[in-house]
C-alpha cells in the first residue's frame, strides 16, 4: 500500500459520539461517497471482538472505495483485521517495533507536535506525519494547539506527507494554505455533519484549493 501524498486529502478519523440515524458503517460510506481518500478507525472504548468485527466490516467498505484503512493506536487490531496500517501517537508502541508486526507493504502514520518528535518518527520509518493540533479541537482535550510555523517548519524539515489535525472544518481549511501539508484530518467536520456525503464533498474542494490545486 502506497502512503502517497494524495491519500492524505482528507482523512476521515471516525468518532462513534456522533453516532445518531446512521450506524459507523453507514457514516463512513457516506465519507468515501463524499471523496475521503483515507479512513482512520479510532475506537477507546470497544472490547476486541467487537472491535475486530467493526474493523473487518470497514475494511471491506474501503476495499469497495480503493480507500486505506488505517487503525488507531492497536496495531494487533490491525494485524488482525489486515488493514492497510496503523497511527500511533508518541506513547504508543515504537515505530520499529509496529513495523516488525505489520510487515513493510503496510502504512505507519506517528502523530507528532514538534521538530524533534517529526524528525525521529521519519527516522524511524513512519510513513507520514499528523501534526496537530493546529487549531483548537474538543475531540482531544489534552491536545495543546502548535503554531502554524511550527507546522510549515516540520512539513519543510521532512519527506514523508504530513497531515495537519486538530480543530479543523470548512471555516478555517483555507487558513492552512502554504503550509506544506499533503491534506487535512477531519473528525467532527465530517462526522458531526448532518450530510456527511456532501460535507465531504465541500471538503473535498476546500482541501484541494488548500493546496492550490
Amino acid at each position: 500500500m502506497n502512503c502517497s501524498k494524495e491519500t492524505m486529502l482528507l482523512y476521515a478519523v471516525t468518532d462513534r459520539s456522533w453516532i445518531g440515524k446512521q450506524t459507523l458503517l453507514e457514516q463512513v460510506e457516506c465519507a468515501l461517497n463524499g471523496g475521503a481518500t483515507c479512513i482512520q478507525l479510532r475506537e477507546k472504548e470497544l472490547g476486541e471482538d467487537e472491535f475486530l468485527s467493526e474493523a473487518l466490516a470497514i475494511k471491506q467498505l474501503c476495499q469497495k472505495y480503493r480507500v486505506p484503512l488505517l487503525i488507531n493506536d492497536n496495531v494487533d487490531i490491525a494485524v488482525r483485521c489486515d488493514a492497510d496500517g496503523v497511527h500511533v501517537g508518541q506513547c504508543d508502541m515504537e515505530v520499529g517495533k509496529v513495523r516488525s508486526l505489520l510487515g513493510d507493504d503496510k502504512i505507519i502514520g506517528v502523530s507528532a507536535r514538534t521538530m524533534e518528535q517529526a524528525l525521529e518518527a521519519e527516522e524511524a520509518g513512519a510513513d507520514y506525519l499528523g501534526v496537530g493540533a493546529v487549531f483548537s479541537t474538543k475531540t482531544k482535550l489534552d491536545a495543546n494547539t502548535i503554531s502554524h510555523k511550527t507546522l510549515r517548519e516540520i512539513c519543510n524539515a521532512v519527506k514523508i506527507p504530513v497531515v495537519a489535525i486538530g480543530g479543523i472544518n470548512k471555516e478555517n481549511i483555507l487558513e492552512l494554505s502554504g503550509s506544506g501539508v499533503a491534506g487535512v484530518a477531519l473528525v467532527s467536520a465530517i462526522f458531526g455533519a448532518i450530510d456527511i456525503e456532501k460535507e465531504c464533498k465541500v471538503l473535498t474542494v476546500l482541501s484541494k484549493e488548500m493546496l492550490g490545486k
